[in-house]
């Protein structure tokens, strides 16, 4: 009998990081012994490619363009150290719902039973966090995560849809929806960044399960099509993703946040941009005296 893999769904804005986290989570899983597959819920269906080479693979949508009937297995590539790659795909710019790939491309493995035929670990939903409707929703509506995570900067739009997605949980949690596991914050390498995403954690009853610096490895890696995991496996970023991916293999409960309103929002983002202007004062002060 297959075991039941465990469903992680990794949430975040547009260009912070979420799929450069989530391929170096899945990386470090397998090279921990894990069985993985990283199911890519962008339309722009880049979600792999450092676990390839650089390369892009036919999404789900891609396929079902050129035929009506499709194997899914037909949709799922092998990556580094053999994690299963799978992309959703999207509809044409301005043609359609950007969410429908997801929609699409998991019930297709689902009736197939790709996900019970591999014998998975783990299954890793990297999904864009800027809306939280529609078809990006349904990891979260529909419970087929288990466990949310979200990527998230101490800027204020990553926070913003940081925020958005708790709104999302709250809202499905009632229902049968998946829960969140807490927050994965990047690109931090201030004291007054880490304060920042650690206020807004205790303001929206959230953990912060891991602090991920900005680092040029991260850059070196992915020019050369690789995740850090796989370019620089002896570097301190490597190490930082590792203890990461420990993290979220371990994890087993997570919870309903609270969510910020958005007035609440703008009141707490006013403050913190006063105390920024404050610091920068000081630190002139500083510089004359």
């Amino acid at each position: 009998m297959s075991r039941k893999p465990k469903q992680i769904a990794i949430y975040g804005k547009g260009g912070i990081g979420k799929s450069t986290t989530t391929s170096n989570i899945s990386a470090a899983l397998v090279e921990a012994g894990y069985k993985v597959m990283q199911f890519g819920c962008d339309p722009k269906a880049d979600s792999t490619t450092t676990l390839r080479g650089g390369e892009y693979i036919p999404s789900v949508l891609d396929l079902l363009a050129e035929k009506r009937r499709v194997d899914a297995r037909e949709a799922v590539f092998k990556g580094f150290g053999g994690i299963y790659c799978v992309e959703a795909g999207g509809p044409a710019p301005g043609v359609g719902c950007a969410g429908r790939g997801i929609i699409t491309a998991v019930e297709l493995l689902k009736q197939q039973r790709v996900f019970e035929d591999l014998d998975l670990d783990f299954v890793i939903y990297d999904v864009l966090g800027d809306v939280v409707c529609g078809g990006f929703a349904v990891p979260v509506r529909e419970g087929i995560a288990e466990h949310v995570f979200t990527v998230s900067s101490a800027d204020f739009m990553a926070i913003y849809a940081a925020n958005n997605l708790f709104r999302g949980i709250e809202k499905f949690s009632s229902s049968g929806g998946a829960l969140l596991g807490g927050i994965i914050a990047n690109s931090i390498n201030t004291d007054f960044q880490r304060d920042i995403i650690e206020d807004f954690a205790a303001k929206t009853s959230t953990p912060i399960v891991q602090f991920v610096p900005r680092s040029l490895t991260v850059t070196q890696a992915e020019l050369s099509g690789k995740t850090t995991i796989e370019a620089a496996p002896q570097s301190e970023q490597a190490d930082v993703y590792r203890a990461l991916a420990r993290h979220i293999a371990g994890h087993e409960h997570s919870k309903v946040p609270t969510p910020l309103s958005q007035s609440e929002l703008r009141d707490w983002s006013a403050r913190w941009a006063e105390h920024i202007v404050q610091m920068e004062r000081a630190e002139r002060a500083r510089a004359v005296a």
